[in-house]
């Protein structure tokens, strides 16, 4: 498969008082189009920074990043908004339903925020991560794994080329997590879609395609 996306030299700091504390030190990947990916490392490794710099979320110091054979960081911010919105699907640690809509309106939320309005899809995806029946529930109702679930659903709205899911078992019980891991590698693999996974747990890193480990602001293969 060609590379879908690909990051050279990316390099991020963060300061705290007088302090600058590296993160990223010149990271380079590719990323073929179809890959399950995920990455791994230690708490504070800056896998996130790397997560969110590759989706354009965080402006890397230095560096570039190409998605499609467009600079993410090259152009400007409501291109860059678009281009997310519109090939970009985005699961995170902490859900972020809104509590006042239903499962199916969270689901519809990056769609009309595109102008769009599928409720057909929107109930269709529901139903692939097993929430068919929970399509009116509103998030209070629902079980950690149920929310992380109509995430996924909501990630996959606009029909995405990439999915980037930072910790999305984080808040999960290990039964749970390894359920939704196996929901998310599930659905984004019967369409052909990259996937970008970061993750503390190796064990479910490696049901993927490929797991790199960030160490003192490196990526190694994992053994």
């Amino acid at each position: 498969m060609p590379i879908q996306l690909s990051a050279r030299d990316l390099v991020r700091s963060f300061r705290i008082a007088r302090t600058v504390i590296p993160v990223l030190r010149g990271i380079s990947l590719d990323i073929s189009g179809g890959e399950a990916v995920f990455l791994c490392g230690a708490s504070g490794a800056g896998k996130t920074t790397l997560l969110y710099t590759l989706a354009g979320l965080e402006t890397p110091e230095s560096g570039s990043v190409e998605f499609e054979g467009q600079s993410l960081y090259g152009i400007g911010s409501d291109r860059l908004a678009r281009l997310r919105n519109a090939r970009m699907g985005f699961v995170f640690q902490s859900y972020f339903l809104l509590p006042e809509l239903t499962a199916l309106e969270n689901v519809l939320v990056p769609a009309m925020i595109g102008g769009r309005s599928d409720r057909a899809r929107a109930a269709g995806l529901l139903a692939r991560v097993g929430l068919a029946g929970r399509a009116d529930h509103l998030p209070a109702e629902l079980s950690g794994g149920e929310q992380q679930r109509v995430a996924i659903a909501r990630a996959l709205i606009n029909d995405p080329a990439i999915v980037f899911a930072d910790e999305p078992t984080g808040n999960l019980d290990s039964h749970t997590g390894e359920a939704v891991i196996e929901i998310l590698l599930g659905v984004v693999r019967d369409d052909g879609r990259t996937l970008v996974v970061v993750t503390h747990d190796e064990h479910l890193a490696r049901r993927g395609d490929r797991l790199l480990r960030i160490e003192d602001g490196q990526l190694s293969h994992a053994a």
